[in-house]
């Protein structure tokens, strides 16, 4: 017999067969030779224990998937009769201990997920081989498997309420006093100044028609609106010219102090906070801007699936170096990684505790749609190794028993 080939749960039924059917050779062999020899009456004794305790596994083995020889004995093909009643139990023993949500938050407070993508992301000899092609089409293929609308809107409104959220004022007001202490007000201002000065030309025409069209009779007879005109315009370019070379110049200095209210307005001032707290709401509310959160919704997507499908290419140049930097940061800085740990730990909680009993159900229901034979020949295969190891075990045991009580009759 090759061990070394075929079903090893077969195998190891051949040789408890086998060992039950030497037993019961060996002691019609004793029966026959029983008065050679007193050490006989040793060997027979635990050949036939063991021959008892055999057949005794055999039938108790046996009985859990089958009736034995094919007879209908009752409290046997125990398997095959209650295969519904153990698909449910199965199922509630899972959803019992094992999809609660307070021991997955248990289990998942000792998971460091942030870590371990911050590992992921610096360190790439991880990112290598089976390991990460495996993940890559598993992070693709749940991306690509969730209800896009509605994460898409999930996304998009988390966003849109952070904006909201956010105190912007304050904000612009610490940047435009930081600008101005360092100078660099000091180009847009001479930006705005050139910009004038060329809206200034562009516009002259609609300057000398003002003045043409508001002037009496006698002084458009006389031509003084066009020197009028020219006057005016000649003045705004001499003074944005003076603006442009003068850093110092007074209108400058006025604007410097306009620039330095507003600033302080923005930090301090309540009302003007609310101005602009409005204009940020109104901002949103703008369909151009909601049209740009589903375009930024759509490409992240994209990106995202991108990078799990194809990491080598998508991961490479810069955008590897910035995801490197984010591992970095996931590792160094504690709060963040509490954070998405967090994060990760409600969702797979709130995932449990809404589809737990639709995966119970899911268990029942399969075990309950396989026909009897199934159900035997899949539970055979896990357990049915060493269930002949029973009936092995029970055979030797069973002979050693039988030395045994043996021995005590010979000492009597």
């Amino acid at each position: 017999m090759a061990l070394g080939f075929g079903n090893p749960g077969h195998d190891i039924r051949r040789i408890a067969t086998g060992l039950l059917v030497f037993m019961a050779a060996l002691f019609l062999l004793t029966h026959w030779y029983r008065d050679m020899h007193p050490a006989i009456g040793f060997i027979r004794a635990f050949a036939e224990a063991a021959m008892v305790g055999g057949l005794a596994d055999w039938f108790a083995v046996t009985a859990l998937f089958r009736h034995p020889l094919g007879l209908p004995i009752p409290h046997t093909a125990i398997v095959p009769r209650n295969k519904d009643r153990i698909g449910e139990t199965l199922a509630q023993f899972i959803r019992g201990n094992f999809l609660v949500p307070r021991i997955i938050a248990l289990r998942m407070r000792r998971i460091d997920i942030a870590g371990a993508v911050g590992r992921f992301l610096t360190d790439p000899s991880l990112s290598q081989g089976r390991m990460k092609s495996g993940a890559g089409r598993l992070i693709a293929d749940v991306i690509a498997a969730l209800d896009q609308d509605r994460l898409g809107g999930m996304v998009k409104s988390a966003l849109a309420d952070r904006l909201r959220q956010l105190d912007i004022a304050p904000l612009l007001g610490q940047a435009l006093t930081a600008a101005m202490a360092d100078g660099r007000h000091q180009p847009l201002l001479d930006g705005f100044v050139g910009w004038a000065a060329k809206t200034l030309d562009a516009n002259a025409h609609l300057i000398r028609e003002m003045v043409h069209e508001r002037a009496n009779a006698l002084v458009r007879l006389t031509g003084i609106d066009e020197t009028i005109a020219n006057s005016i315009i000649n003045g705004l370019h001499k003074l944005l010219e003076d603006m442009a070379s003068d850093p110092d110049h007074p209108l400058r200095e006025r604007v410097e102090e306009g620039l330095t209210k507003l600033a302080n307005d923005l930090q301090h001032d309540p009302l003007m906070q609310a101005r602009v707290d409005k204009v940020r709401d109104e901002i949103l509310e703008n369909p151009a801007v909601k049209r740009w959160l589903d375009g930024l919704w759509e490409q992240g997507r994209g990106a995202l699936l991108k990078a799990a499908r194809h990491p080598e290419s998508a991961l490479a140049g810069r955008l590897g170096e910035a995801m490197q930097q984010l591992g970095g940061t996931l590792i160094e800085d504690r709060t963040l990684r509490a954070m998405i740990n967090r994060f990760a730990r409600r969702a797979v909680v709130g995932a449990v505790d809404s589809y737990g009993d639709t995966a119970v159900r899911l268990i029942s229901d399969t075990v309950r749609g396989w026909d009897a034979d199934t159900v035997t020949g899949r539970l055979e295969n896990a357990v049915g190794r060493d269930l002949q190891y029973i009936r092995i075990n029970g055979t030797l045991v069973g002979g050693l028993v039988g030395v045994l009580i043996h021995t005590i009759e010979v000492a009597l």
